[in-house]
């Protein structure tokens, strides 16, 4: 189930619509889903182990705006790096296997001799 997270002077203010009367308030955010879920199992009896929060934070529009576009970059460079990771392997492994020295071939690549001899063992 989904809570709504506003900020509310130095509170966050935690509220689950799908469950009336759900609310309640804390000060760390990365509490919230943990305090959200114990109100639900007050609220409906349900073991709070059992229920899962994920968060909606309200904020202003520019903020969700850098937020968002924060978020966005963070998972492209991850995948990025998975990908260069990936292809520095293969390119490692193809200079090797044309007899370049570790040193030759990290000249070649850029990196370091010691991050070749990772690749290769990759």
């Amino acid at each position: 189930m989904t809570a709504q997270v506003v900020r509310s002077g130095g509170w966050w203010a935690v509220h689950v619509p799908v469950v009336p009367g759900v609310f309640t308030q804390g000060k760390p955010l990365d509490q919230a889903a943990a305090m959200a879920a114990d109100a639900v199992a007050t609220m409906t009896g349900i073991d709070a182990g059992d229920v899962e929060v994920t968060l909606r934070a309200t904020l202003r529009p520019d903020v969700q705006k850098d937020v968002d576009e924060a978020i966005r970059l963070r998972r492209e460079s991850e995948l990025l790096r998975e990908s260069a990771t990936r292809q520095l392997s293969r390119a490692v492994a193809d200079v090797l296997d044309e007899g370049l020295t570790v040193r030759d071939a990290a000249t070649l690549l850029e990196i370091s001799p010691q991050r070749v001899s990772q690749g290769a063992r990759a």
